[in-house]
């Protein structure tokens, strides 16, 4: 790397670094935020558990709420239970194409529902995970106001992630952070089974 270009590296990177030191010094607010994993590709329920293992980090108390999934165990609710800041409760019975029982779906959802009312309520968890309740949304099976207005009237410093595919422009519009994650490729449209560590 020759002097001119190590001096146009130089300038770009300054440049870059007084934006970037602007922006944090005007986001003075602090509270917790809600944050909306959506979309069709993978990765919505991993990042959220990504956020997890921060939050136990920063010696966060965390709660769980699985809604739709619950037929198989999975690698992160083995793994959390081990752990006694967070409280996991699965409260689906298998996704729907497998369950098949719309009114059984039903009542699973409303007793997830109540029993997240009750962590967003608490000061106690500083970070709630709602994994796949947009599911829940779409279908109906829950009320999206019921939903905003628990996420509203949470303890302030509380974090909430909510995932799952198609989540409603409601949510959307109250939400800090929406990521919508988009499928390029996926293993399993090659045939490739769900893989522990991975999928399952």
């Amino acid at each position: 790397m020759d002097q001119d270009e190590k001096d146009r590296h130089l300038k770009r990177t300054q440049r870059h670094k007084k934006v970037v030191d602007e922006k944090i010094s005007q986001a003075q607010e602090n509270r917790g935020v809600i944050v909306v994993n959506t979309g069709n590709g993978k990765g919505k329920s991993s990042s959220a558990f990504g956020m997890v293992i921060r939050a136990l980090g920063h010696d966060m108390r965390v709660g769980i709420v699985q809604f739709i999934k619950g037929a198989a165990a999975t690698g992160e609710e083995t793994f959390l239970r081990r752990i006694p800041e967070v409280d996991f409760y699965v409260m689906g019975e298998g996704f729907t194409w497998e369950t098949q029982d719309k009114e059984r779906d039903i009542k699973a959802a409303e007793a997830g529902w109540q029993k997240s009312k009750q962590l967003l309520s608490s000061d106690a968890f500083k970070l709630v995970v709602l994994d796949e309740i947009n599911i829940a949304l779409k279908l109906r099976y829950i009320a999206i106001a019921d939903v905003i207005e628990a996420l509203q009237q949470r303890p302030r410093e509380q974090h909430v992630v909510l995932t799952g595919r198609a989540a409603p422009a409601e949510l959307l519009a109250i939400a800090d952070t929406v990521t919508e994650m988009k499928m390029l490729k996926h293993a399993f449209q090659t045939g490739v089974m769900a893989q522990k560590g991975i999928e399952l």
